[in-house]
């Protein structure tokens, strides 16, 4: 991919990807628990340790899952996005 247009592609290509990655991380952890508290009950009620249900885990385990979507764009975002951003802002002279 050489010159603007093809920059430009190639930005486009990592931020969706970065959005997508991110975006399904969180979702997808939060709908997979959805589906378990509606379809697998006896799952979700089983003690884990104590007074701990599984349930109750992966629900507390949502706030670290959501966090690691957050680092996964923030680092994504530094390692491919940003650099591309730059390096069309420097070719096109605007800063």
């Amino acid at each position: 991919a050489s010159g603007p247009a093809g920059e430009l592609r190639l930005l486009r290509t990592a931020y969706r990807w970065q959005r997508r990655v991110s975006t399904l991380t969180a979702i997808g952890y939060f709908f997979t628990f959805l589906l378990l508290s509606a379809f697998a009950p006896s799952l979700m009620t089983r003690a884990v340790t104590g007074g701990l249900s599984f349930g109750l885990l992966i629900g507390v385990c949502q706030f670290p899952v959501t966090c690691l979507a957050l680092y996964v764009y923030e680092h994504t975002a530094r390692r491919r996005v940003d650099p591309l951003a730059h390096r069309l802002r420097r070719q096109g002279g605007t800063r």
